[in-house]
Formats: structure tokens, C-alpha cells, sequence
């Protein structure tokens, strides 16, 4: 591509053929709306031959994005109600999300967080905020695993990543740092050597990076190359990603991109249920849709392949297992769902 830097304008997304000229007014109203960011890596991934390509519809704005459904929220998984100090969400007893930084490399048109992220909103937390997280998770010896999250914590410098992995690593009731990111896939190049190093830990903690990846053409040759980096310091790999209408909800595209994600050595680990963050309905499945593309992704790969299918239930509860099960209880016994579909009786003591 001609274009180096970030699309965040709409003359941007037209001079990179992405959006058409008579779109320019769609594209200004949703970006004075919400934060809009594509890096020239995913933006040369897209087919500009196709209207609905895949990785397009993640990251160009849509003028539907401006249309609010009476079931939407500006904090649909319950994060402020969560929150016992700024930067830090305990919703689960033995573990804590951190974010240290609002911003991101890319914009995905379907966040969850888009009321709370972008480069206008707080930026990097103060020393004083920082201190005030990192003071909470040291008081609470029942938190065993730190995600770190964000908007994007890659988005910091290799000191910064450093120095928080550091500070998390001497904490001894803490044993596993997570870290949420969609930078492989967006930015791989920033994955170097020493943004690694820096994740690695040096006081004997479990470090694992959490790759947010909707569809297999995100995983381009320099992000495998980044993940591959990232496990040759010993990083954990494992994946996220939404459930998104057009762009994986059928079961070749998610076939195809559980099997990109292993052998690129990246263990899927959840696939969303779109959250109901305001104007994203576009983007949405019926739950019972996403329960038959499970069964049948179930059906057709290895298990190394299937996610864990949730949905955060709203207001911060925790997330509820959506897959369908292959096991029925009724009072003629227990019997199992085999892949042909077939439920057969299974005798017990």
C-alpha cells in the first residue's frame, strides 16, 4: 500500500479505496461518534474487490453504527459497576482486568468498551491512578491471575510493559499476567524482540498473551512471525474472538480460522457472543445460530480447534457457557449427542 500511517479520517478510508467518495458523509457522522483507527497491516489485507470482505467490515465505519437499540448500554459487561479503583475491574474473586491505557492500534465497529476507549478519552493512567491499581492488587492476596487490558496495553512502550510486568511479578499471591491484544494482528511489526522480552516474566509467573482475531486472512505472514516470537520467550498463546454477522458466522470461516490460530500455535480460548454494546446489532447472530455453528464446529475439528462459546451476561455477572450440550439427563437415563447427530443411550452405574 502507498499508505503508511493509520486510517482514522474519512478521506482516508476513501484514498485507500476502502470507502467510496458519496460515503464521506456516512463516514464522518460515525467518526465523530466513536474512535476509528485501522493500521496499514490489516488495511492491506482487505480485498477491495469485495463490498463484504471480512476484515473491512471489522475496522470501516458503517453509518449503522449510529442506529441504538433499545437493548443496547454503554457498558454492557458491567466494568463501572465493577470497579473498586480506577484502572482495575474485580468481578471475579480470584482475578482482576487492569487497564492501564484507553487507546488502541485498530478500532474494531463492534467493541464492546467503544463508550470508554479512544484517544480522547484518558489516554494512560496517571502515576498516582497507576500506584492505586497495582496497590489493590497487592492488598488482595485471593487475586491469582492479572489480565491486563484496555483498550490495547501493547499500545505502551516496552519500558512501561516492563516495569508493570515487573511490578505485577513480585506480587506472590499473584501467578499468571494475561494480556489482552489485538496488536499481533494489527501491528506485528511492534512486536519485537523487546516488546517480548518485556512481557517474558523474571520472577517465575505464568505469562500468556490473549489474541484478539476474528477471521483466518488476519493471520498474515508477519503475524505469524510475531507469535511465533512472542512463544520463543516463553509466552502462552491464546485467542479471542467475537462471533460477527458477515464476517465469520458460518462454518468454514470459523473452521478456517481455528485451524490458522493452531497452527500458528495459538490456542483458541473463547468465542463472544456479540455484547450489546450500542449500535452493533448489525454485527449480531441469534444466539440459537451461534449454537448450531459450535455443534457443528465441534463436529468437524479437532478439539485443539473449539473455543469456549459465552456470553457475558449484563451488568458484570460472568459469562455464561452458550454451546449446546451432547449430554441429556431425563428419567429414562443419560444418553450423548454424537457427532452424526445421533443420541444414544449410555449406561451407568
Amino acid at each position: 500500500m502507498a499508505n503508511f500511517k493509520s486510517l482514522r479520517a474519512p478521506d482516508d478510508f476513501i484514498v485507500a479505496g476502502l470507502a467510496k467518495p458519496v460515503a464521506a458523509g456516512d463516514l464522518a457522522a460515525v467518526t465523530a461518534r466513536y474512535a476509528v483507527a485501522m493500521t496499514p497491516a490489516l488495511a492491506a489485507l482487505v480485498d477491495r474487490s469485495d463490498p463484504r470482505d471480512p476484515i473491512a467490515l471489522q475496522f470501516v465505519p458503517d453509518i449503522r453504527e449510529l442506529n441504538v437499540t433499545p437493548e443496547e448500554r454503554e457498558d454492557p459487561i458491567g466494568d463501572h459497576a465493577h470497579s473498586p479503583v480506577t484502572g482495575i475491574v474485580h468481578r471475579h474473586r480470584d482475578r482482576v482486568l487492569f487497564k492501564p491505557v484507553s487507546v488502541c492500534p485498530v478500532y474494531c465497529r463492534f467493541c464492546f468498551r467503544r463508550e470508554m476507549v479512544g484517544p480522547d478519552k484518558d489516554g494512560v493512567l496517571s502515576v498516582s491512578e497507576m500506584n492505586a491499581a497495582l496497590g489493590y492488587i497487592r492488598d488482595h492476596d485471593e487475586i491469582w491471575e492479572v489480565i491486563l487490558t484496555g483498550g490495547d496495553p501493547l499500545m505502551m512502550s516496552p519500558r512501561r510493559i516492563a516495569e508493570i510486568t515487573d511490578a505485577i511479578g513480585v506480587i506472590s499471591h499473584v501467578k499468571v499476567i494475561r494480556w489482552h491484544t489485538r496488536m499481533p494482528v494489527a501491528d506485528p511489526q511492534r512486536l519485537s524482540d523487546e516488546v517480548c522480552a518485556a512481557l517474558a516474566s523474571r520472577h517465575g509467573k505464568a505469562v500468556y498473551v490473549a489474541a484478539h482475531v476474528n477471521h483466518a486472512r488476519e493471520l498474515s505472514e508477519a503475524a505469524r512471525t510475531a507469535f511465533a516470537r512472542l512463544a520463543g520467550h516463553g509466552i502462552g498463546l491464546l485467542s479471542q474472538s467475537v462471533l460477527l454477522a458477515g464476517v465469520n458466522d458460518n462454518l468454514e470461516a470459523l473452521a478456517d480460522l481455528m485451524r490458522a490460530l493452531v497452527s500458528a500455535g495459538v490456542k483458541p480460548y473463547y468465542l463472544h457472543h456479540t455484547d450489546l454494546a450500542p449500535g452493533t446489532s448489525h454485527f449480531r447472530v441469534s444466539v440459537a445460530r451461534g449454537q448450531a455453528l459450535m455443534q457443528a464446529l465441534r463436529d468437524n475439528v479437532s478439539g485443539l480447534c473449539v473455543p469456549t462459546y459465552v456470553i457475558d451476561i449484563p451488568g458484570g455477572v460472568s459469562k455464561a457457557n452458550a454451546a449446546l450440550p451432547d449430554v441429556q439427563v431425563d428419567e429414562a437415563g443419560l444418553s450423548l449427542r454424537g457427532r452424526d447427530g445421533i443420541w444414544r443411550d449410555y449406561a451407568v452405574d
